[in-house]
């Protein structure tokens, strides 16, 4: 699975944006190459609303224990909870473990996971778990509209 996919998977959900900064644009350099998913039916960028899932192709200053650095790498987080974030790495791999869901390396203990390079393993539930997170993003944005 490459990360095409994913955006397009992610693109394809109602009311779900895909922010994908490219050189030149809007966002910081550090940025480009990247993608971060939003609940926007308008779609506009929320202005104070976390993304549910990003995907990742470069290490960040503070970000470097995935090795994304090499060629060909990227890592999709994704925000699922606390309780199912347990529930799915019960025991943390290697940080570098492709195909693996591990804890967030930043974001963990607030229910985000992530996988490096998803695939036969992780492919399927990687998508599913978007799905989720989208449709959890609507609902929050639901209720901050009542």
């Amino acid at each position: 699975m490459d990360m095409h996919q994913i955006i397009d998977h992610v693109r394809a959900l109602d009311g779900a944006l895909a922010v994908t900064p490219q050189p030149g644009g809007e966002f910081p350099e550090l940025s480009w190459g990247d993608a971060y998913f939003f609940h926007a039916p308008d779609g506009r960028m929320p202005e104070r609303t976390q993304p549910f899932g990003t995907i990742i192709t470069k290490d960040y200053p503070d970000d470097t224990s995935s090795g994304l650095d090499a060629t060909g790498r990227f890592r999709v987080n994704i925000h699922v909870g606390r309780e199912r974030a347990e529930a799915l790495v019960p025991v943390e791999p290697d940080p570098t473990a492709a195909d693996v869901f591990r804890l967030h390396p930043l974001y963990g203990d607030a229910g985000w996971v992530c996988v490096i390079a998803p695939a036969e393993r992780t492919g399927s539930l990687v998508l599913e778990l978007l799905g989720t997170a989208h449709a959890e993003a609507r609902a929050r944005a639901e209720r901050r509209r009542r």
